[in-house]
């Protein structure tokens, strides 16, 4: 069955094809995939399945776009990123709908993903006329040396379905701002986001062939290695799974290419005796159950000390018990459907795995086959232990499990066991001690007594095996640049006359 489309006030916003060298266009092989309501099953609508072919159009028409665009200058690239800024926002309501549409979640955290990726477009509209270089001394008498920031090249993008606009938001702002093309492979659980968002890009009159955006779900592999492995895209920005990253990163060095990972995560969070419950619990509800649990910054190990064990595990157990699941479109609905029933069945086996070893589940632990198969109960669990899967898998889902500890040398060292090190938090009153232990923790990003730490402004990235680069804040435009050097000799000569 055919769901029906969400009353789009801009009806026009909803694309089931691809956007290449500023043209609507279906796979050369006419074959389509279809994309499907995680919170009902049902069909909603078909996209293109691209393949190497027609992703080679894709890079040619980026390739051909570029000598010009790298020339446009910072002011200008910046206007035609404050108006696409300005057109997502005035188109809010509409791309808030597709986003709970294909990907599931309450439409009030939908609109709340819509201001936050129209946020890099302005962010990075007011950085791309800030692209400085150095003046060097010189060692070598009558030398100067100075430096020019160029944009690396055509790019090729490949983002997630979990935030489908911020996080291609979050790779093309910089990319643009930096002078160059792009082609942005869209994930094939929420593609129609995605060509909304080029549908405004058009719209806001960035030239033909800088942005392209290719869909794909059975050829997804085929797709990333014609990206990562042509010779004329010069970089690759990657979000998702960690396996996905050392694959890609495998294919992309025949050519050498410059390379952003974000990859996976497996949270810390972190309670001190000293800290504030109230402001603990909050953060812990805000920090593991957005999005349902289906963001890579979300926790993932939840460590509380002796002293307030038992009394966080009630306040936050007695705080998930308020959630209302559902359709995200219905009034009053908290937390949404999980994205497929793969996701189900990794949530439900690291609730089964934890119960069968001790765990006691204070409040969830179920799917909800009443509503949908892709629903599962938000769930606490305590009493947790390092042996069970939870404590070394991401586990990407609404269960949030808490584990005990004595010692703050004993917490850091099982907050730090673990191959990644995306984002880590924790919460304490003791100032020295935010410190110790902010510079302690192995990851790339710090939550202090929040349990929220995306902002545009703030470098967003991980190290180990979550990857490296940065995206977001002033750093962000870095990865889309090169740096050239350049000596002038014989300019130390006497005046003349």
């Amino acid at each position: 069955m055919r769901h029906s489309v969400p009353p789009l006030n801009d009806k026009s916003l909803l694309k089931s094809q691809a956007y290449i060298n500023g043209e609507w266009v279906n796979a050369k092989s006419g074959k389509s995939f279809e994309v499907t309501d995680p919170s009902s099953g049902a069909v909603i609508g078909t996209m293109p399945e691209m393949d190497a072919s027609d992703i080679d159009l894709a890079i040619k028409a980026a390739a051909d776009a570029f000598p010009s665009f790298r020339k446009t200058t910072g002011r200008e690239k910046g206007k035609m990123l404050r108006k696409w800024y300005d057109l997502m926002m005035e188109n809010a309501d509409d791309i808030a709908k597709l986003i709970t549409w294909e990907n599931g979640k309450p439409l009030t955290d939908a609109k709340g993903e819509v201001s936050y990726a129209a946020n890099f477009f302005e962010w990075f509209s007011e950085e791309a006329p800030r692209v400085y270089g150095d003046t060097i001394p010189a060692t070598v008498p009558g030398n100067r040396v100075f430096t020019v920031k160029e944009p690396v090249g055509v790019c090729g993008l490949i983002t997630p379905w979990n935030f489908p606009a911020a996080m291609i938001t979050r790779k093309i702002g910089p990319a643009l701002a930096a002078g160059c093309t792009v082609v942005a492979k869209s994930p094939g659980e929420t593609p129609f986001t995605a060509a909304a968002l080029a549908e405004l890009a058009h719209r806001a009159g960035i030239p033909k062939g800088v942005i392209n955006i290719v869909t794909a779900l059975q050829n997804t592999p085929e797709v990333g290695e014609a990206i990562t492995s042509s010779s004329t895209i010069r970089k690759v920005s990657f979000t998702g799974s960690t396996n996905v990253g050392k694959l890609l990163m495998k294919q992309s060095a025949s050519t050498l290419k410059k390379l952003s990972f974000e990859l996976g995560g497996n949270a810390p969070f972190i309670v001190f005796d000293d800290a504030d419950l109230n402001v603990a619990v909050a953060g812990a509800i805000a920090c593991k159950f957005r999005s349902s649990g289906q963001t890579c910054v979300c926790a993932n190990r939840i460590y509380v000390q002796q002293g307030i064990y038992d009394e966080f595990c009630k306040a936050f157990a007695e705080k998930v018990k308020t959630f209302k699941v559902g359709s995200g479109y219905e009034e009053g609905v908290t937390h949404g459907p999980l994205i497929h029933d793969r996701a189900i069945s990794k949530v439900e086996q690291h609730v089964r795995d934890a119960e069968s070893q001790g765990g006691k589940v204070l409040v969830g632990g179920q799917k909800m086959p009443d509503l949908g198969s892709n629903y599962f109960q938000p769930t606490v669990i305590r009493d947790m232990t390092s042996k069970m899967q939870l404590a070394s898998e991401e586990t990407f889902g609404p269960v949030a499990g808490v584990f005990f500890f004595s010692t703050e040398k004993d917490v850091v060292a099982m907050a730090n066991d673990t191959e990644v090190g995306l984002a880590g938090y924790f919460f304490s009153k003791d100032i020295q001690r935010c410190y110790r232990v902010a510079e302690a923790l192995e990851v790339g990003m710090v939550g202090v007594n929040t349990g929220l730490i995306s902002d545009p402004a703030a470098p967003f990235g991980g190290v180990k095996h979550s990857g490296f680069g940065r995206e977001g804040s002033k750093y962000g435009i870095e990865e889309y640049l090169t740096m050239k050097m350049v000596t002038m000799g014989g300019m130390g000569q006497e005046l003349q006359g």
